[in-house]
């Protein structure tokens, strides 16, 4: 090879390490994993951060036991938003975090019933009771307590109104509370135990009727976020922006309070 071919391709490629990795950088966009009871509020919370900051975030909802696995396994999350905080301390303890966490929510459980259901709701269960006793419950909706928070918590309050054994035979378990509520109001469920900020959402709420159960029939639903030790740029961004007062306003919107706010 001769001297001008060398010196064409060291020029070149001098060109494209400068380049590329400003490239890459540009183009960075965080997969953020979140609880499913998140999907509503972190996607309109996702599209105010773009709006002021021109950055994206690509959102993956699911089970926050799942995503704890996902991430051992090497997923590349830069944030994990959780929905019960000992999954985060799991993670911590491993040395896959920049630290333990922030809590960003006091989550709450519901129970929800299709306008169809003969289920009266009521923060009691008593109407769920009733229902149990008259023959009318075929299926009820929680997601898997195996690992859903969600789905933990709706076993605990259930065994607190000593309803579980009537109706652990009878249940549908979502993959995630997202899912438990899709069961929940579907034509062939009589309701379920969801999370409250799906229920607050217009395309769910709208379908039926909920209360809240008492928050002392269960252990506290304390969600904790965390960054990654890979995190980049735009997540520790997205990360500080959860504490801004325009998320701290959608957050609320969804029932969503911080320990200081909580009853």
């Amino acid at each position: 090879m001769n001297i001008w071919w060398r010196s064409l391709i060291s020029a070149f490629l001098g060109i494209w390490i400068v380049i590329a990795p400003r490239q890459a950088i540009s183009e960075e966009v965080p997969v953020i994993a979140a609880a499913s009871n998140l999907q509503h509020a972190l996607t309109e919370i996702a599209r105010i951060f773009k709006d002021q900051t021109g950055k994206d975030v690509k959102l993956t909802f699911g089970s926050s036991g799942n995503f704890v696995r996902q991430i051992k396994e090497g997923a590349p999350f830069e944030i994990l938003f959780s929905a019960d905080e000992s999954f985060i301390f799991d993670i911590a303890d491993d040395g896959l975090t920049a630290d333990r966490g922030e809590i960003y929510a006091i989550g709450r459980i519901v129970i929800i019933a299709p306008h169809s259901s003969p289920v009266k709701v009521d923060s009691s269960l008593e109407g769920l009771k009733a229902a149990l006793a008259n023959g009318d419950i075929t299926r009820f909706s929680i997601a898997n307590p195996e690992h859903a928070p969600y789905g933990r918590r709706a076993e605990e309050a259930l065994k607190h109104a000593g309803l579980w054994e009537s109706l652990k035979d009878k249940l549908v378990l979502g993959e995630n509370i997202s899912q438990a509520a899709q069961f929940a109001m579907s034509g062939s469920s009589q309701g379920g135990i969801i999370a409250y900020s799906l229920a607050l959402a217009p395309e769910i709420g709208k379908h039926g009727n909920f209360a809240l159960i008492p928050e002392d029939w269960h252990s506290p639903l304390r969600q904790r976020m965390v960054l990654m030790k890979t995190a980049g740029a735009t997540a520790t961004a997205f990360f500080a922006f959860m504490r801004s007062p325009a998320a701290r306003v959608i957050m609320d919107r969804y029932g969503f309070l911080l320990p200081s706010e909580a009853s």
